[in-house]
C-alpha cells in the first residue's frame, strides 16, 4: 500500500497519539496538532521529516484555518484529515455552567466543523481526500449524565451525513468513527466534570461507575482506522468495540420500532 500523508488533531494522547505512532511506523507522513508542546518529542526525534507539528486549540477557528493552511503548505498534499481533538463533559443537563457547555460545543462541534470546512477547498483541488471524524458510541446512543457530550456527537453525525453526499462527486470520502470503551484517558484526565447537584449525586455515581469500561486497545483501533483509510470504498460509519455495536444496535432498533408504530398516525396529518 502506497504511503499517505495525514493531518490529525489531538495527538498528545489517546486515539490521536496511537494513530500517529502507527502511521509513522509504517512510513506515512503526519501533520500532527496538539495542545502540549513537547508531547511528541520522542517520535519527532525518531522519525524526523515524517512528522510535522503545530500547536492548536481547535476551539479557535482562526487558528484551525491557519494550521490547515500551514500543513498543506508544508506537505503539498494531504490524503486523510482526521478530526480527533475533543473531550467529554460529565454532568446532568442542568449541572454544567453556561461556560462549560459553550466550551464543549466550541471544541467538539465548531472545532470539528471548522477543520472540515478549512480542508475541503484543498481536497477538492486535489480531486481526492478522506475526512475522518471521531464520533462515539454516544453519537448514535444517548446516555444519562453525558447529554451535552452526546449532543456534540449527534451534531457531528448529522453534519457528516449531509457532507458525505455533498462531496462524493469530488472524489472525497468521509467516515465517522464510533468507538465504545477504550483504554485512554477519555473518562478520566481529559473529561471535564460539572459540579454535582445533591439531587443527582447518587444516580450519577451509580451510572458513571460502570460507564463503558475501558477494555479496547487504542493501537488496535488505530490499525482499524488505517485499514479504513486504505480501503477503496471506506464505510461512512466505523463501529469499533462489541460494546459500541451492542449499544448502537439496541438504540437504532428501538427507534425504528417507535417509527413503525407511528405509520398510521403520521399519515393522519394528510401530508404526502
Amino acid at each position: 500500500m502506497a504511503s499517505k500523508t495525514w493531518l490529525i488533531t489531538g495527538t498528545s494522547t489517546g486515539f490521536g497519539r496511537a494513530l500517529t505512532e502507527e502511521l509513522l511506523a509504517r512510513g506515512d507522513r503526519v501533520a500532527a496538532t496538539l495542545r502540549r508542546p513537547g508531547a511528541l518529542a520522542e517520535p519527532a526525534h525518531r522519525y524526523g521529516g515524517q512528522l510535522w507539528q503545530a500547536i492548536l486549540d481547535v476551539s479557535r477557528p482562526a487558528e484551525v484555518r491557519r494550521v490547515v493552511d500551514d500543513a498543506f503548505a508544508a506537505f503539498g498534499t494531504i490524503d486523510v484529515v482526521v478530526s480527533n481533538a475533543g473531550y467529554s463533559l460529565v454532568g446532568a443537563a442542568e449541572e454544567p455552567s453556561d461556560e462549560q457547555v459553550r466550551r464543549q460545543l466550541d471544541t467538539n462541534v465548531l472545532g470539528s466543523m471548522t477543520l472540515a470546512r478549512a480542508a475541503l477547498p484543498y481536497l477538492r483541488g486535489q480531486g481526492r481526500g478522506h475526512l475522518i471524524q471521531f464520533s462515539s458510541v454516544g453519537g448514535q446512543s444517548a446516555f444519562p449524565f453525558v447529554g451535552i457530550y452526546n449532543a456534540t456527537k449527534w451534531a457531528m453525525e448529522g453534519f457528516y451525513e449531509a457532507l458525505a453526499r455533498e462531496v462524493e462527486e469530488f472524489g472525497i470520502t468521509t467516515t465517522l468513527v464510533e468507538p465504545g470503551g477504550f483504554r485512554t484517558d477519555a473518562n478520566t484526565r481529559s473529561a471535564e466534570q460539572a459540579p454535582v447537584l445533591p439531587a443527582y449525586k447518587k444516580l450519577r455515581e451509580q451510572v458513571m461507575k460502570d460507564f463503558f469500561p475501558p477494555q479496547g486497545d487504542p493501537a488496535a483501533l488505530a490499525r482499524a482506522v488505517i485499514a479504513t483509510a486504505d480501503s477503496p470504498r471506506p464505510p461512512r460509519r466505523l463501529l469499533l468495540g462489541t460494546d459500541a455495536y451492542t449499544a448502537i444496535h439496541a438504540s437504532l432498533s428501538a427507534r425504528l420500532l417507535e417509527v413503525e408504530a407511528q405509520r398510521e398516525s403520521a399519515a393522519a396529518t394528510g401530508s404526502a
